[in-house]
């Protein structure tokens, strides 16, 4: 059974392998939310991740004769990582079965830490069942990510760390996937400080712990979708759900553009990167997913940094838009001297920079003496993309 003597002895097996990650504060979050806002840093974590903790806790419970057979597990990364590193540690053969849609830098960084890595067609879930199917075949012991009670003790110790380095945190917002890390944490904090609240956050693309919660009953969703891979999962443990039902206060939902939004903050505000997964705790608490904490003192954990470079700069773009720091106006002018200069003038004054313009005749169905602009501006907020639009229409422009 899962006991805060678990968590104490995980916490005691895990210093000679993670490190303690900081709390920081964020004063520029802060003032933007309206809630005290505190950052677990567990992106800066070995492996980039809080999954080291729970999969090494793991591992290192396994008799010899277990050790001995190797370890199998599924992962979309992160868990991957975190296993991988474990069992070189302990001197074990470990199998990865990742999902093929896996981001590069997590599979090749799985496979720097000498586990062999087999990529499945699908999702998490389908990595699982090929992991199970493995298991029964070769009678590897099976390393599951979230629904096990020894990672979960694992994932719980990062409870016992806030509570240490926050003494009167009164909210602490979680990611959500299969629930262990949402799950450790609020069995570690409610069994010692059952004021502190806790809240889990999933995406609203894969929202299976958040639907079973509210519905009370274990739910399987047919397809998931997200930007947050590492927390792309159908269906919750057991275990987890158990846990989440008894312990966690609220599970909410964000979007992927709430999520790309968080992701742009960290970057532009604390100079730190984290990927979806990591993120949607902020973007709950940027964008006022749980009300009650406003004015609060809340830690928001960051639970990963592996995001894979080559989507970043589509994360970036998408959290620009979400936040109006860039937009693209079409507009139909007629196809005259003068048109464009007065377009631009107003924007200009409006404190809009260009940073691209396509011009094109009219199409099949307007004037013949009409043509279209395509306008890519950077700017402030949301509020002068409303100015600048107003400021056409007034002019008597037409937007398209």
């Amino acid at each position: 059974m899962l006991n805060l003597q678990k968590i104490y002895d995980a916490r005691k097996v895990l210093k000679e392998s993670t490190r303690v990650t900081d709390v920081i504060y964020s004063p520029t979050l802060s003032k933007q939310s309206g809630s005290e806002v505190y950052l677990k840093t567990e992106n800066l974590q070995l492996t980039g991740s809080f999954k080291v903790r729970g999969a090494y806790y793991k591992i290192s419970c396994l008799s010899e004769e277990e050790k001995s057979k190797g370890v199998i597990a599924c992962s979309a990364g992160n868990h991957a990582q975190g296993v991988a590193l474990a069992s070189k540690k302990f001197g074990i053969k470990a199998k990865i079965c990742m999902p093929d849609g896996a981001p590069i830098s997590k599979v090749e960084a799985t496979k720097s830490y000498g586990a062999e890595v087999i990529l499945v067609p699908g999702v998490y879930d389908d990595a699982h069942n090929e992991a199970e199917r493995l298991k029964k075949k070769h009678g590897y012991t099976f390393i599951h990510p979230f629904d096990d009670e020894d990672v979960i003790a694992g994932q719980a110790t990062i409870g016992l760390e806030i509570l240490e380095q926050l003494e009167d945190v009164e909210a602490i917002i979680v990611p959500v996937g299969g629930g262990g890390l949402v799950s450790g944490i609020a069995y570690a904090v409610k069994t010692l400080k059952p004021e502190v609240k806790v809240y889990g956050v999933q995406s609203a693309g894969a929202p299976s712990m958040f639907n079973s919660v509210h519905d009370h009953k274990i739910e399987i969703l047919s397809s998931v979708s997200t930007i947050a891979d590492g927390i792309a999962v159908k269906e919750p443990g057991s275990l987890t759900f158990e846990l989440c039902s008894k312990y966690v206060d609220d599970i909410v939902t964000v979007t992927d553009d709430q999520v790309s939004a968080a992701i742009l903050a960290l970057i532009e505000k604390q100079k730190m990167i984290a990927e979806g997964a990591g993120a949607v705790s902020l973007a709950a608490v940027m964008f006022n997913k749980i009300p009650e904490i406003a004015g609060k003192k809340v830690c928001c954990v960051i639970s990963g940094g592996n995001i894979d470079v080559t989507i970043l700069s589509r994360v970036i773009n998408r959290g620009l838009l979400m936040t109006g720091r860039c937009c693209t106006l079409t507009l139909e002018l007629l196809d005259k001297p003068g048109q464009l200069a007065e377009v631009t003038s107003i924007i200009y004054q409006c404190g809009g920079n260009f940073t691209g313009v396509l011009h094109e005749r009219a199409n099949k169905g307007s004037d013949i003496n009409d043509c279209y602009v395509s306008l890519q501006i950077e700017t402030k907020d949301l509020a002068q993309i409303n100015l600048i639009k107003k400021s056409l229409k007034k002019s008597g422009f037409k937007l398209i």
